[in-house]
């Protein structure tokens, strides 16, 4: 009983922490590298860590703590995220929130799949590496589904539906993967040694 105590009181550090983490870059520069209408986010990043440490359901509350950050962003912080709250408030928060929640338990399902074939380096390459995927893939999806016919949303970025989809799946995307790849390996893998777990699976 004692340890299973531990184990939870570790696991609630564990999440406040990276909740903290997850506020403190939404709020700052650390979080986002603004290019005109577009950011690219670095948020994914603990919410990945998250997802392969403590499994889906907490990779699922820290995607939410994730979107709502963005959702906050909306109400004049983010231009991109207040024009679409102008345009249809209820699509934005689906916008921020759905796509955010299925990334963090997506990750850590995928983490917990390639640890079954090999449990050295390549689950965390693969799980950290499919966090900036997930989400550039997620939130793509939505938007087009969500907004994709709004002429306003079309003229922000010059052009139709395509124009979209390629503007926000180029070079933002290789940089979140790259980013995401490199920083959640290396702290997932070092946090992992670090308490001890080994092989140990993350909890579900």
């Amino acid at each position: 009983m004692q340890i299973d105590q531990s184990k939870k009181t570790l696991q609630m550090v564990q999440m406040a922490v990276l909740t903290a983490i997850i506020i403190v870059m939404a709020f700052t520069p650390l979080g986002y590298l603004k290019i005109g209408i577009v950011s690219i986010t670095f948020l994914m990043i603990p919410v990945v860590i998250g997802a392969i440490l403590l499994g889906p359901a907490a990779g699922a509350i820290l995607g939410g703590v994730f979107g709502a950050t963005s959702f906050i962003q909306c109400f004049g912080m983010d231009p991109f995220g207040t024009a679409l709250m102008s345009i249809n408030p209820f699509f934005t928060f689906i916008l921020c929130f759905i796509p955010r929640i299925l990334m963090g338990f997506l990750v850590a399902l995928i983490f917990k799949a390639v640890m079954k074939l090999e449990e050295r380096i390549a689950p965390y390459i693969v799980a950290s590496a499919s966090g900036a995927l997930l989400n550039t893939i997620l939130f793509v999806g939505a938007l087009v589904l969500l907004f994709g016919n709004n002429e306003s949303v079309q003229e922000m970025f010059g052009g139709s539906v395509w124009v979209i989809i390629a503007t926000l799946i180029t070079a933002n995307a290789l940089i979140e993967i790259a980013v995401s790849l490199v920083i959640g390996t290396a702290i997932t893998k070092a946090l992992i040694a670090a308490l001890g777990k080994g092989k140990q699976q993350p909890s579900t």
